[in-house]
């Protein structure tokens, strides 16, 4: 069922996935509606509603990422992080996070789908020191961008970007942004059966 749901959907995307990739994702759901009951990892409780929601919402992002090296902020129970490193195996994903029952949740994802590109991390964001240099900071629940500049910054360089998932475009956020940091590019997501607006904004520092 969720099976056919995925494909479905994936067919009114240009996004190309094998029958693994496939599976993974729709094992992922089953992982997260499993652990839901006990951990409340997400407020949606309907599994065909996660595809759509959390999987697709998140899937979208893939064809707009280039680099190697990237950290998903706030992870939560893995989005962005577990379904673009699905997605995209060749590119190393650190997920991070402060609670200790999410990381867990995101180490036992990690085991069962065989994600070796996958790195969870129990930690603060402004503690946390990354061991190899990102291309990018990603972000689908921060607060604002103003705080993701400042609570990120010590993670991002001139040619790493701040990536942030955003409903509406975020006008009064970007016009609050920092001095130093700029929007490089918004991009307007589809995201199929997603009612809304959706957009990935991309920062740089100047």
């Amino acid at each position: 069922m969720l099976l056919e749901q995925l494909t479905a959907l994936l067919a009114r995307t240009d996004i190309t996935l094998t029958e693994q990739q496939k599976q993974q994702l729709v094992d992922y759901v089953g992982l997260l509606d499993k652990w839901n009951k006990a951990y409340n990892l997400t407020s949606v409780r309907d599994p065909q509603e996660m595809m759509i929601k959390h999987i697709m919402d998140s899937l979208v992002v893939a064809p707009h990422l280039s680099g190697k090296n990237y950290i998903d902020v706030g992870t939560g129970p893995g989005l962005p992080g577990i379904v673009l490193a699905i997605a995209l195996p060749d590119t190393q994903f650190v997920l991070l996070d402060s609670l200790g029952k999410r990381v867990r949740f995101l180490t036992q994802v990690k085991h069962a789908l065989g994600l070796e590109n996958v790195t969870p991390v129990q930690s603060r964001v402004e503690e946390y020191q990354p061991s190899v240099k990102l291309d990018g900071v990603l972000s689908r629940a921060f607060a604002s961008l103003q705080d993701m500049v400042q609570w990120c910054g010590h993670l991002v360089d001139d040619e790493s970007r701040f990536l942030a998932l955003k409903g509406q475009f975020p006008q009064q956020e970007l016009d609050n942004l920092p001095a130093g940091v700029t929007l490089e590019r918004d991009i307007s997501l589809q995201v199929p059966e997603l009612d809304g607006e959706r957009h990935l904004i991309i920062l740089k520092k100047d």
